[in-house]
């Protein structure tokens, strides 16, 4: 489409590419989000009270959802309410024209608008067209609702996570919601790829459960390559030791010690060489099984200084480390490091402060050029450009 700013047109190694997003809440906004850093035009359709999560609050920034902030910057939006015939044609028109439609309805939710994966492409064969659910589109995954906190407890990671005689407990993000996204993006880059060689777009579908058990990585082969069911061990590690919060004067400080090597640089620095030679520590998978003669020994000679100090030298002998930070400390590392965590995303009284895109090219710098949209805020320019 023809934006009526110049400096709003995008940049990067996706400029070109117009994606029509139907999909809201997290998993499939956040693949949006990404798609527009890198250059794509995105048009968000929202139905006339918009996105669920503009009412997720608080926290709230001048009165809008800090949720719905985070994973909508780069776009356009414009309302459609498909159940009327007007809406429901411009909305066919737009996934028409778009390379990429996305959508995260209930499966098989968008036929009777003649928004569906088969009608779509029909009209846009070139069209890669994502579809992101709880569980996948056949008959018994269609009929469950797909809530990220639900994925966490079928899937096993709730069984995974809290002390080891306590309850399960649920991530502190919705982190398959986010894995889905991005396996989305993956999904959508590679079919881009493809049409370049064919000149065909193809449906890519992704769920929640088979990113969470993807995603599960060495837990999941566990169970499927080694018949072992794992269980909750707290911030311990079944496979690794240190590798785990430990104590220290003040408070506790994350020491990961993943070879043998690192853990002989530890048992240095913390003033404890005849570690080095017992043989009950020799090698990781000897360290693991003598974890709790191990662990005392460590917190003793961790509790003569602060986590601060140790942090400083453990750092500096090669040992991976670290505090445990709440989140805006998390940031103000970053920041020290020199990562510039934050970005500045719009201009006057319309900017909003943004996570930077963890990604970073050498030739085409991530582009930041609108802020999350107001709802229906593009609405106009976008009905005229579909109505020419």
């Amino acid at each position: 489409m023809t934006d009526p700013d110049p400096g709003d047109r995008p940049s990067g190694p996706l400029a070109g590419l117009l994606v029509a997003d139907f999909s809201r809440i997290l998993a499939g906004p956040y693949a949006t989000m990404l798609l527009a850093d890198l250059g794509a035009e995105v048009i968000k359709v929202e139905g006339p009270t918009g996105d669920d999560t503009r009412t997720w609050q608080p926290p709230v920034r001048d009165g809008v959802s800090t949720y719905y902030l985070g994973v909508n910057r780069n776009k356009r939006s414009i309302v459609l309410d498909l159940k009327t015939a007007e809406d429901a044609a411009l909305a066919r028109e737009l996934a028409g024209r778009a390379d990429v439609v996305i959508e995260n309805f209930r499966p098989g939710g968008l036929r009777r608008f003649g928004l569906d994966y088969p009608t779509v492409s029909a009209a846009n064969p070139k069209v890669v067209y994502a579809s992101i659910s709880g569980f996948g589109s056949g008959e018994q995954g269609a009929a469950l609702p797909g809530y990220d906190l639900i994925v966490q407890a079928i899937s096993g990671l709730m069984s995974l996570t809290g002390d080891p005689d306590g309850p399960p407990y649920r991530a502190g993000i919705s982190v398959f919601d986010v894995m889905a996204g991005l396996h989305a993006t993956i999904g959508i880059l590679a079919a881009l790829h493809k049409r370049h060689e064919t000149g065909l777009g193809q449906q890519v579908e992704v769920n929640l459960l088979s990113s969470a058990l993807s995603g599960l990585v060495n837990h999941s082969s566990a169970v499927v390559a080694g018949g072992v069911v794992p269980f909750r061990m707290g911030n311990s590690h079944p496979s690794l030791f240190p590798y785990e919060p430990l104590p220290c004067a003040d408070g506790d400080l994350i020491i990961t010690a993943g070879n043998d090597g690192q853990f002989r640089k530890l048992c240095e620095v913390i003033g404890a060489p005849e570690l080095i030679g017992d043989p009950r520590f020799a090698h990781n998978q000897d360290r693991t099984a003598h974890r709790d003669e191990l662990r005392p020994l460590l917190v003793a000679r961790l509790a003569t200084r602060t986590k601060q100090e140790w942090f400083r030298d453990i750092i500096a002998a090669g040992v991976p480390c670290g505090p445990i930070n709440t989140l805006d400390a998390g940031v103000a590392f970053a920041e020290e490091i020199g990562l510039d965590p934050v970005v500045e995303v719009g201009e006057g009284p319309a900017m909003v402060p943004s996570v930077r895109n963890p990604i970073t090219f050498s030739a085409d710098p991530v582009d930041y050029r609108l802020p999350p949209p107001g709802l229906d805020e593009h609405g106009a320019e976008i009905r005229e450009w579909l109505a020419s």
